[in-house]
């Protein structure tokens, strides 16, 4: 589990895709501090195990699905990627839980200035879209943002000056794909609520049993 508050900002350094499993090598310092061999990183929200790091580096392997439902499939040697180390428990949650698991990309639309902030509006697939909602929490590229304004295929989050300085959203230009996690806890009450018939029928809990247990 992570945050979505940015630690570091990490180069690519080496790339290698293959048929079967691509490996990504990326240069960094903060978040090597306490590290150990198979922990997580997010690397742009996506969460990646690490297999081999020095003082300066981590190497992570990725799967091809991987690849192809994220914004890793066009990362190149040199470009800055956002990083963020597993959260602790007993650390505090700045942004808002993200597990790393991302949903889907989006497309920017626009780059709005206003004031010391920016306004970023991101097109998206209609599934996606389902589980945005306005103040809602959304992790961008593994930054938790705040949904500021939807519409029917997009919405918008102003990027605050920290956070312009502290990653790499604002290297971004109109046009370039960003990865999108949304709020788990939609999921989980979108998978409760579309339980068909069936799958109920098949439950042994009823009412004479809570009461034979004492729960009514």
């Amino acid at each position: 589990m992570f945050t979505g508050i940015i630690e570091e900002i990490g180069i690519v350094s080496n790339f290698i895709k293959s048929s079967k499993i691509s490996t990504l090598k990326i240069g960094c310092n903060k978040i090597l501090e306490g590290i150990s061999l198979g922990d997580s990183i997010a690397v742009n929200g996506i969460c990646l195990t690490v297999k081999k790091y020095d003082s300066n580096y981590f190497e992570a392997d990725i799967m091809n699905e991987t690849l192809s439902k994220t914004n890793l499939n066009i990362c190149k040697i040199g470009n800055s990627v956002n990083l963020e180390r597993a959260l602790k428990i007993g650390d505090r949650i700045g942004g808002h839980i993200v597990s790393g698991h991302i949903d889907g990309i989006g497309t920017i639309r626009k780059l709005e200035d206003d004031g010391d902030s920016t306004w970023i509006t991101i097109k998206t697939t209609e599934d996606i879209m389902n589980y945005i909602v306005y103040k809602g929490s959304i992790a961008l590229d593994g930054i938790s943002l705040t949904v500021a304004d939807i519409s029917m295929d997009s919405f918008k989050v102003s990027v605050v000056p920290h956070t312009q300085k502290e990653t790499i959203l604002l290297e971004k230009k109109v046009g370039d794909i960003v990865n999108i996690e949304c709020d788990q806890i939609g999921k989980y009450i979108e998978k409760f609520l579309n339980k068909d018939d069936e799958s109920k029928k098949k439950s042994t809990l009823n009412l004479d049993k809570l009461k034979k247990y004492g729960y009514v």
